[in-house]
């Protein structure tokens, strides 16, 4: 079984290197701080939701965490649009990011059945 709190601190790390490629290299500012901050926001609301108080709790945590999953998908798709990344440079983290969607889809939606029985 996949652990989506690995899954989400390697991806924030690897945004991290991104957001630091970014900057140092191509001299992008203000797109890097986006990804930066929306990367990162998944792993941290997962974190978050471990911690919380109710089922209803854990659900808005995990909802917050594939909406920032959903904006990183969205920048970078800016990114490779606007050349900043070459097709295999993006391919990479936007797979990575899709995976971590799909299981947090999974995730919020058992919760939502769960607290609906």
């Amino acid at each position: 079984m996949v652990n989506i709190e690995e899954c989400s601190l390697d991806f924030a790390i690897r945004i991290v290197k991104l957001k630091d490629y970014l900057v140092e290299e191509i001299k992008e500012y203000e797109l890097a701080k986006q990804i930066l901050k929306s990367g990162t926001s998944i792993g941290a609301n997962i974190a978050e939701a471990q911690q919380a108080q109710s089922k209803a709790d854990f659900l808005s945590k995990m909802n917050i965490a594939l909406k920032e999953c959903t904006e990183t998908k969205y920048w970078l798709m800016v990114l490779k649009g606007s050349k900043k990344l070459t097709e295999h440079e993006f391919e990479y983290v936007y797979n990575e990011c899709m995976e971590i969607e799909k299981i947090l889809s999974a995730i919020v939606k058992t919760t939502k059945s769960r607290l609906e029985k």
